[in-house]
């Protein structure tokens, strides 16, 4: 899990089939030091794990993502971003959860998403 060692939640609005959260990333964070020891940034493969631990740990359930139909990297996020802003909007298919994600910091789009996510 990437929750507490890389990021934490500064808050988190939950509604029906709405999930918007401000997260902030820890600048110290040891994959910062690979990942890129002179400009360091966040992998895309965190911004996608950051989407499904918010994801599953407000809906309670044990999400893995089943297929990204789109992804879309936008723009770098640095750690030394003051938050980012995920937004989450979710609805049932039949056995999976149909997503469309953004991530986002300020005003500047990082990443979209549209994806399948089922339970294990």
């Amino acid at each position: 899990m990437l929750k507490k060692p890389l990021f934490k939640i500064l808050s988190l609005n939950h509604t029906d089939g709405q999930i918007d959260a401000e997260l902030q990333i820890d600048q110290q964070n040891e994959i910062f030091t690979g990942h890129f020891p002179d400009q360091p940034v966040v992998p895309g493969a965190c911004m996608l794990q950051i989407v499904k631990e918010v994801l599953a740990d407000t809906l309670k359930s044990d999400l893995v993502l089943a297929r990204a139909d789109n992804i879309k990297f936008l723009s770098l996020v640095e750690p030394s971003a003051a938050s980012l802003q995920l937004s989450l909007n979710y609805q049932q298919a039949d056995n999976n959860l149909k997503v469309i994600a953004s991530l986002s910091t300020g005003e500047t789009a990082c990443m979209k998403l549209q994806a399948l996510f089922s339970e294990r």
